[in-house]
């Protein structure tokens, strides 16, 4: 059975599959001062509640984007799931795909996976829109390569930004607007999040578009953001929530025949 650790900004996501199935999926705040042993006791008693033990467990790979984390990580998969991880981004992981960057070694652990899981299923050439705590648009060639992306703020920032920053505004929550002209200062406010990024989701995707000068541009949506505003704009075609730890288990696959 894998373990499938995507380790981002937000939150810590533990997925487990059996033969590619997805057995349970489970989230924590990521913390870096978070230990292993707390790591092990909050996740073995979920695994009970689907009827696993930490036992049943034989491999597991982690996609991080906060190193800090990443030691206790480790740890919990050697000390409590007595196995080593394979992890995202280290030389002897094989992606299976070119990194077409200037730096290749910038980029997010997750962006990769979310390439490596989105052209397996879906073909290229294509578009990554993957709402977390930033908005991030990555950008996968017909070959499968990662060719670059843009970087955004992500919705939650952008609404606690004006809260922090505005003092009579108030915090609001993050939902569509029913209409774009706000009457009051919460329509107003959550018009200019909701409308405000529609907006740049579909200005930056036609400028991609026409930047990549190739027909059939396939764009998945995926993020905990990305069923609200999956269906406010026919500029996401395609919804895909679990795309990470899907890209998790095709890298796992890809890799295992050449480890112990």
């Amino acid at each position: 059975m894998l373990l499938a650790i995507n380790a981002n900004n937000t939150n810590c996501k533990f997925a487990l599959f059996d033969d590619g199935e997805k057995i349970g999926d489970w989230r924590i705040s990521t913390r870096a001062t978070r230990t292993a042993d707390e790591y092990a006791v909050w996740l073995s008693q979920l695994m009970a509640l689907v009827g696993r033990v930490p036992a049943d467990v034989t491999s597991a790979i982690i996609a991080i984007v906060v190193p800090q984390a990443l030691f206790e990580l480790k740890v919990l998969c050697k000390k409590y799931f007595h196995c080593t991880p394979l992890v995202v981004g280290e030389p002897d992981v094989d992606l299976g795909i070119q990194v077409l960057l200037d730096q290749p070694q910038e980029a997010g652990a997750d962006r990769l996976v979310n390439a490596v899981a989105a052209h397996g299923m879906y073909g290229g050439p294509l578009v990554v829109v993957d709402f977390g705590t930033s908005t991030t648009f990555d950008i996968v060639d017909s070959a499968g390569d990662y060719v670059g992306g843009i970087i955004a703020p992500g919705v939650n920032l952008s609404v606690d930004a004006l809260y922090v920053a505005a003092a009579k505004l108030p915090r609001i929550a993050v939902e569509k607007a029913d209409r774009v002209i706000g009457k009051n200062t919460v329509e107003a406010m959550k018009s200019g999040v909701f409308w405000g990024y529609v907006g740049l989701i579909e200005g930056l995707i036609d400028r991609i578009c026409g930047e990549m000068a190739c027909d059939g541009v396939k764009v998945i949506a995926t993020g905990g953001l990305a069923p609200l505003f999956f269906d406010s704009t026919d500029h996401l075609q395609i919804l895909d929530p679990d795309l990470t730890m899907k890209g998790l288990v095709e890298i796992h696959r890809r890799n295992a025949k050449a480890r112990p």
